[in-house]
């Protein structure tokens, strides 16, 4: 990067850490720190929704899986609005009246302690190792920039929000979101402005969109149902559904965002409006991604996304990558010579076009193909690198082609929008380690300021669990696809839980709470010998729970009977 990135990217970032200390200083309260003493209006609230679900996976990855799997991804958000209004009709009600700080503190009311404390340890463990993905994301650029290794990378990333996290607590991470959300949008339009105006020999809009419908990556909608298709229209609306349900009404992570709303309307407003907005948000997003394919269609493409991947296997087996190199060079002419000659014809709906087309399709599953041999011979090396380069494609554009100055704020958006998530998440964990686990447990009934000191020192003890996480991360392949799958795993049991509490009164503590464990067991057993896409896991998962405690209730009531 050059001087002026470089002081753009520090600069916009200092500005986000200096305001954060600023806006959060003077905490006094653990009602101050964990619930930003419940004065937030609506548009705080839906910004803070927003910015805790778009982290820096969001805007490095979601181009990537577009660029490779088309727009099909947006599916997954259709059950999104319909979760919201059973939310808002449900979950802000009780959260609100009961002025929890955790959202499994009703459970304690509901059912038991250690009901309470089993949920709030599945939401621990998942956010956990979720927080850490999301230190990685923006960790990888930093790593592909100044050529630094990747685990002193995720420390530095972790390590420079949890300045602001720790010191203001909600009310700094609130403040902060909307300052960051402001800048990611904007600068993400800008973005997709320059990739149109990047085009070659002067193509459009309109003709990168018909490059990329003719690619297949604008394939928004799927109907063909398949139980272990990840991404079609009937997995995004019931499996999305549930899982937005569990993710926006039971995640403290979002629930500690809209339990600091003034009132039951100011939450209610920011959560309706992140259903309405976050479709064609994502829409955009992915947007970019297929245009990403139509630009790298009419240009060259490198082999490899992530370069100093490839560069190791060129290092290592130069004479196998002479014949890669080869071949590649090979389909590139040939791909971005087909892929002119369809915007050519485009207009002619003629035989010659119909074929062309279908040439552009054979040559595309080529160079599939051959990304598919490069990626084995990579990951088969010796060389700890991530099994995928879908997390470097936009990247890959960024740093190529976007003009001084732009290059530097890209970069500080990718990390401004992981702070975001990650902020949020850290306070969300601390709140419910603190409430949850350590209180419970604890003989000491802190005072006010002795608790506004432990929740501090559980920020700082999962700002640190997250960054070892990250180190783990490099083998998780799609990082938007590995969070999503991550939650999956829990979300189900822990929506289930309550589901019940909320609709199934007669259902008592240690019923609901075998039940609980056994359908996390079942969920697992489920995803390891892969019979559903992940998505159906939320489904699975939550239905377990109804069911396992109906037969509990059936056979404590048969046992009562005989006794």
């Amino acid at each position: 990067m050059s001087n002026i990135d470089w002081t753009v990217l520090i600069f916009t970032l200092v500005i986000v850490v200096v305001y954060g200390v600023f806006i959060g200083r003077g905490q006094k309260s653990n009602e101050s720190y964990l619930k930003a003493d419940n004065k937030m209006p609506w548009y705080i609230v839906l910004i803070g929704i927003m910015a805790t679900q778009a982290s820096a996976i969001t805007f490095l990855s979601a181009p990537g899986q577009a660029y490779t799997d088309g727009m099909r991804f947006v599916q997954y958000y259709f059950g999104l609005p319909l979760a919201m209004i059973v939310i808002c009709i449900t979950f802000i009600p009780i959260f609100q009246r009961l002025n929890v700080y955790t959202a499994y503190e009703y459970l304690e009311n509901r059912f038991d302690k250690k009901t309470r404390v089993l949920t709030s340890l599945l939401f621990l463990f998942s956010r956990g190792l979720s927080t850490g993905i999301s230190i990685y994301a923006p960790s990888i650029i930093l790593s592909s920039v100044l050529n630094w290794n990747i685990y002193l990378t995720n420390v530095l990333t972790g390590g420079i929000l949890l300045i602001y996290t720790y010191v203001g607590g909600a009310k700094a991470i609130a403040h902060t979101q909307k300052l960051q959300f402001l800048i990611i949008l904007g600068t993400m339009a800008f973005a997709g402005f320059l990739l149109i105006q990047n085009m070659p020999n002067g193509i459009g809009f309109t003709d990168a969109l018909y490059l990329a419908g003719k690619s297949g990556k604008l394939n928004v909608i799927t109907t063909e149902f398949d139980w272990k298709d990840k991404y079609n229209i009937w997995s995004g609306l019931i499996g999305g559904f549930f899982l937005a349900l569990s993710y926006f009404g039971t995640d403290q992570s979002q629930v500690g965002r809209y339990i600091t709303a003034k009132d039951n309307t100011n939450a209610k407003m920011g959560l309706l409006l992140n259903g309405l907005v976050k479709i064609p948000m994502q829409f955009a997003i992915l947007l970019i991604g297929a245009l990403l394919f139509a630009f790298f269609s009419l240009k060259p493409a490198p082999i490899y996304f992530n370069e100093r991947s490839y560069q190791q296997l060129k290092e290592a087996k130069p004479e196998q990558a002479a014949v890669f190199e080869k071949e590649h060079q090979d389909l590139q002419l040939k791909f971005n010579a087909e892929s002119k000659e369809i915007l050519k014809l485009k207009e002619t709906h003629s035989p010659q076009l119909k074929k062309t087309i279908q040439d552009f399709k054979d040559t595309q599953t080529q160079v599939k193909a051959l990304h598919s041999r490069v990626e084995e011979a990579i990951n088969n090396s010796n060389y700890n690198a991530e099994k995928t380069d879908t997390n470097y494609i936009f990247l890959y554009f960024v740093k190529n082609t976007l003009p001084v100055g732009m290059i530097g704020l890209l970069f500080a958006v990718i990390f401004l929008a992981s702070w975001g998530s990650i902020s949020a998440a850290l306070n969300s964990l601390a709140a419910c380690s603190l409430k949850d686990v350590h209180l419970i447990f604890s003989k000491e009934i802190p005072d006010e300021k002795t608790e506004l000191k432990y929740s501090r020192l559980h920020t700082l003890a999962w700002g640190i669990f997250s960054i070892a996480v990250a180190m783990f991360a490099t083998q998780m392949g799609s990082l938007i696809e590995a969070v999503n799958v991550l939650g999956s795993l829990f979300y189900g049991p822990i929506l289930g839980i309550f589901l019940v509490a909320f609709y199934y009164r007669k259902i008592t503590g240690p019923n609901v709470f075998i039940a609980a464990i056994l359908s996390e067991i079942a969920v697992i057993a489920v995803y390891q010998f892969d019979i559903v896409s992940f998505l159906w896991l939320n489904v699975i998962g939550a239905a377990a729970v109804i069911v396992f405690s109906a037969i509990g209730l059936l056979f404590y009531k048969q046992k009562t009977v005989n006794s």
